[in-house]
């Protein structure tokens, strides 16, 4: 049986060069790149090997609560 879910997904550029990607609602579920689509590609990879591990344990994965991530604009008035 094949199971589809989304997780939310952090990239960011690290200081000593390259990407480091996790997943929040995954505790200990990271990765890293050197470009934006290889650590990208590594996490979905880490997830994956995540996920198969609990289910190898009997643990269903649980649902990702819907969210919003994204910049939104704010003005100011000095």
């Amino acid at each position: 049986m094949t199971i589809k879910q989304r997780f939310t997904v952090i990239i960011e550029a690290s200081e000593e060069g390259g990407y480091h990607a996790w997943c929040p609602s995954l505790p200990g579920c990271h990765s890293q790149g050197e470009t934006l689509e290889e650590a990208k590609k590594n996490v979905i990879e880490a997830i994956q090997c995540h996920l198969e591990s609990l289910v190898k344990e009997g643990t269903r994965p649980r649902q990702e609560p819907e969210e919003f991530v994204g910049s939104v604009e704010v003005s100011i008035t000095t």
